[in-house]
């Protein structure tokens, strides 16, 4: 598998990503896209699309805020997420140039093209799915699922697949039903998992070290909800 830092740019803005792709493998494949939790693109991010590509895919792990920030305390976290999503079109062009900088490789078939996100990266997913982004399908994991701009009927071209902890306190059951209702409305094709017991961030594996009761990683939880992504994957890329 290869490897790289791939940089990029929103404006003024350089961003550097991460590709992972499997370079003994000739010929255009589908391109997916992840974007990462609040805390920018760490090593949860880029594993992630390590696997993607060890399943055959072009994965390029995204940067939200530039110059490849990390952060590991949550407020500083919150407070870089926060300015981020205040304007919601900044926010989708934020993650669509990274979508554009994907679908341009010369091992990327652009046709088929997939998103998946964690937390505000699951956010960042269904953005760019209510934008009408030429997007295959999209996978929000524990994502925020509440917006500025709801999608508008007819709007959305992805099929989605929210997989949320049915215990996360960030993700409240009137927002799980307005998300349903929202793209039901938009005709938009989706389907949502709620996950018992689970937790926000169940997907990572450093979420309790962060001290904070609404985060815990859930290894069933992480493992079933990978394994309903390739199912969908296998499903929209047919």
């Amino acid at each position: 598998m290869k490897t790289e830092t791939l940089n990029y740019k929103d404006g003024d803005v350089t961003l550097r990503g991460y590709l992972a792709y499997d370079e003994q493998k000739g010929g255009k494949r589908p391109g997916v896209l992840v974007m990462p939790e609040a805390f920018g693109l760490g090593k949860n991010a880029k594993s992630r699309a390590e696997r993607l590509a060890q399943l055959g895919y072009v994965a390029l792990g995204a940067d939200p805020y530039g110059d490849g920030i990390e952060l590991n305390d949550l407020p500083e976290a919150i407070k870089l997420a926060t300015a981020l999503m205040e304007k919601p079109v900044n926010f989708r062009r934020r993650a669509r140039v990274a979508l554009d900088t994907l679908a341009a490789l010369p091992q990327v078939d652009s046709s088929r093209l997939a998103m998946i996100g964690y937390c505000m990266g699951g956010t960042f997913s269904l953005e760019l799915a209510r934008d009408g982004a030429p997007l295959r399908g999209i996978v929000s994991f524990h994502g925020g699922l509440g917006t500025q701009l709801p999608a508008a009927a007819g709007q959305v071209k992805a099929r989605i697949l929210i997989c949320n902890g049915a215990d996360d306190p960030f993700v409240p059951p009137a927002m799980v039903n307005g998300a349903a209702e929202e793209f039901t409305k938009a005709g938009a094709d989706w389907q949502i998992i709620n996950y018992g017991g689970a937790k926000h961030s169940f997907t990572n594996p450093d979420a309790d070290l962060l001290g904070n009761p609404a985060l815990s990683y859930n290894k069933l939880v992480d493992e079933r909800s990978w394994i309903a992504m390739k199912s969908f994957f296998e499903e929209i890329f047919a």
